[in-house]
């Protein structure tokens, strides 16, 4: 569905979207663009203005550079006419600190900033950060924990009355009940916590575009409720739509009766209550569910105007099973071509979530990224570092979205697996722009990619397919036979970039997915011989095949067949070249013997690592699923059914990081212990086949005594409830 307006609109299947600049400008575009969008009342006096129409509230510092999302929407806006001021990283504490540019005309747009605001204060395992790259200074502690809620509520208290919408990979990825990792709870949708009155999820441009639109034009944000992309809070489901239990659309094996998410339904309703047997177990009874309106099939599209009724916040809150059902659900409705409407009940009120907004085509991408963005840092920070700036200025984004799907990652949730790509004049365009205006520039354009390098106008190619597959991931466990592998168009980029007057030189930073590489050569030996600054970049994430199949990566036959042609095309072109391998510790579906594999094939390769990332269990994400509920939601959910293991608790995490990092000396009594507790002390000494080296005399003196040893696969790091599961006992029913 990529380009779908200028390329595939499939109206067949459903009416294409007014597209970005379709739109009449606000009056207010007499203005015209603003140097930067101003941060207080005397740039708005500067610009001849008395109000704002709109304003956005940000956790990251102000940067006008359209790798920076509050960038990216107040051009847009301003493009449609709009007064746009930023408020960037208030006293949360201070309700003045909302009210420095005065009572917006049309609504608060808020957003936690680039990163969830959790992710950003907390490490993997919970420990605090004193740093945070989206802030001057790279000085820790300037937004709140869960900065949508706080910004949330002090814009409710600055000016009553004045609608709040909230947005941003904070809001797109709490959008239903989802597992908080830092509480260790289920929580509820951030829409129902925060009390605003719109969410706006994924890319918002299109939404946020129709939705300011509206409100100019007089519509009470409470009537605004049937916009794609966005999620509302409900009574009842909306009218003219039909609706289908989402046990019926995947219904989970045998479930032990819980308490009725249903207890505020009729007596009729509930005597009209029916079971229904699995086609999987005839023998298994399913859920029994509260009968829906009428599901009336459309010939073609069934999904048309129907919703999926998840089951209630209550009910993901008190059974993981049903937890992970709902999570597994929800990725299945996530392709705009094709998904319904979600609608989970959260007590008194209920969420509806709208189907996703359609794609940007190329036209709209580029018109996104043509606004007049200054692309450096507000004059207000001066001369103070904004490492994450620092890290982008001289890059440019080409493209948006991932069909990888990996299980560990948002970008699908948040994004979406359809690519959106700019055109080719546009990104060089921005390429000669920052080679003229930004200051510093030498020449060297740091990165040309998005969320991956190498899926640039790369789709599905039949549109029928692509508009109602619901796979969570393209490219595993093979890559799809529809989907198009050809790099022509990428190549063709990278030469015209380099080639351009003072552009030295063209280096690829983003995520290369070599899986999609070794299809074409070509592609390859393009990248390896003019765009890779000595040192290459990837992520194979493991090399066992039970954590790569749970976290929907390739086996490494794919990156084995990849560095034999990085070796290669390096040797031709004359460049002494690297591979720089990244791996994750303590995944979902690891075992402490996975670990020990991964080391020995680093210790093999000769690979020693300086940084090791532990899984984050980020919300919503398929993963994160699996480490609440131990289920895997990439499978039919049952609850008798296979049980991933899972890396629990601090010392298990804390295990798996070193032995990552087997040869750094404070990690070896570590990593002895748990050899010793698994039987493999063959791997103790100094044989090249071994991990560590045995312990000298001064060590074993200074070593804690010996706890009981565990069985095989487990060590006495592996929590509690991970041995009870490893050694076969069943797990307790909840």
């Amino acid at each position: 569905m990529s380009n779908l307006a200028t390329e595939t609109p499939m109206s067949e299947y459903l009416s294409p979207d007014k597209r970005l600049f379709d739109y009449p400008k606000y009056w207010a575009e007499c203005f015209g663009p603003a140097p930067f969008l101003p941060m207080s009342r005397a740039e708005m006096d500067q610009l001849g203005w008395d109000s704002c129409d709109i304003i956005l509230v940000t956790g990251d510092a102000y940067v006008d550079h359209p790798s920076f999302g509050m960038a990216i929407i107040g051009r847009l806006l301003e493009a449609q006419g709009f007064r746009v001021g930023i408020i960037a990283q208030p006293d949360w504490h201070d309700v003045n600190a909302f009210k420095v540019l005065g009572k917006p005309n049309l609504y608060f747009g808020v957003t936690a900033g680039n990163m969830d605001s959790m992710i950003n204060r907390y490490t993997a395992d919970r420990r605090l950060r004193h740093d945070d790259a989206y802030t001057p200074g790279n000085i820790g502690g300037k937004r709140p924990d869960r900065a949508t809620l706080s910004y949330t509520q002090r814009c409710k208290q600055a000016y009553k009355g004045v609608p709040v919408i909230i947005g941003g990979i904070e809001a797109s990825l709490r959008r239903i009940a989802h597992y908080d990792y830092w509480s260790e709870k289920v929580r509820r949708s951030i829409l129902v916590e925060s009390k605003a009155d719109l969410l706006i999820y994924g890319n918002a441009e299109r939404p946020l575009v129709e939705v300011s639109q509206r409100l100019a034009a007089g519509e009470k944000i409470g009537d605004i409720r049937e916009v794609f992309g966005t999620a509302i809070l409900v009574k009842q489901p909306l009218p003219g739509w039909r609706g289908k239990d989402s046990t019926d659309l995947d219904m989970p094996g045998h479930i032990d009766p819980i308490p009725s998410p249903y207890v505020d339904m009729s007596e009729q309703e509930a005597n009209c209550e029916t079971a229904k047997n699995s086609e999987e177990d005839k023998t298994t009874q399913a859920i029994q569910i509260k009968p829906m309106a009428a599901y009336e099939k459309i010939r073609g599209k069934p999904w048309h105007l129907t919703y999926a009724k998840l089951p209630s916040f209550a009910t993901v809150n008190a059974d993981p099973v049903m937890y992970a059902h709902a999570s597994r659900v929800m990725h299945h409705e996530t392709n705009p071509g094709c998904a319904r409407a979600l609608y989970q009940e959260h007590g008194p009120v209920s969420l509806w979530v709208n189907p996703p907004a359609m794609p940007l085509d190329t036209e709209e991408m580029d018109y996104v990224f043509a606004q007049p963005y200054a692309r450096v840092p507000h004059p207000v920070y001066k001369d103070e570092k904004i490492p994450a700036y620092d890290m982008i200025r001289f890059s440019v984004n080409i493209m948006r979205g991932c069909f990888g799907g990996c299980s560990f990652c948002s970008i699908t949730e948040h994004e979406g697996r359809i690519i959106q790509n700019r055109s080719e004049d546009s990104i060089i365009q921005e390429v000669e722009d920052m080679r003229d205006k930004v200051p510093g520039f030498t020449g060297v354009v740091s990165d040309l990619g998005g969320p991956t390098a190498n899926m640039y106008r790369l789709q599905c190619q039949d549109p029928k397919v692509e508009a109602t597959c619901r796979r969570p991931s393209c490219v595993h466990p093979t890559i799809c036979s529809y989907m198009g592998t050809d790099h022509k168009p990428l190549i063709n980029l990278y030469r015209r970039a380099r080639s351009l007057p003072g552009i030295k030189k063209v280096l690829i930073a983003s995520g290369l997915r070599y899986d999609l590489a070794i299809r074409d050569p070509e592609y390859v030996k393009e990248l390896v011989t003019h765009h890779v600054g000595g040192y290459l970049k990837i992520a194979p994430e493991h090399t066992e095949e039970a954590p790569l199949a749970h976290m929907l990566k390739p086996g490494m036959g794919s990156y084995n067949k990849f560095k034999r042609m990085f070796d290669k095309y390096s040797k031709e072109a004359g460049k002494e070249q690297y591979l720089i391998p990244y791996f994750i510790s303590a995944h979902p579906g690891t075992r402490d013997i996975d670990m020990v594999n991964l080391a020995l094939w680093l210790k093999h390769n000769k690979f020693r690592l300086d940084q090791v990332q532990n899984f984050y269990p980020s919300p919503m994400c398929n993963a994160t699923t699996m480490y609440h509920t131990e289920l895997n939601p990439l499978k039919k959910i049952k609850r008798d059914g296979e049980r991933v293991s899972i890396p629990r608790g601090i010392r298990q995490r804390r295990l798996h990081k070193a032995i990552l990092r087997y040869h750094d000396p404070k990690n070896w009594q570590t990593i002895r212990d748990a050899l010793a507790d698994m039987g493999m002390h063959n791997l103790i000494g100094k044989g090249k086949d071994c991990l560590v080296p045995a312990a000298t005399a001064a060590e074993r003196r200074m070593a804690a005594p010996k706890g009981k040893k565990g069985k095989q696969g487990m060590t006495r790091f592996t929590s509690p409830k991970s041995q009870k599961m490893l050694s076969g006992k069943s797990r307790k029913r909840r």
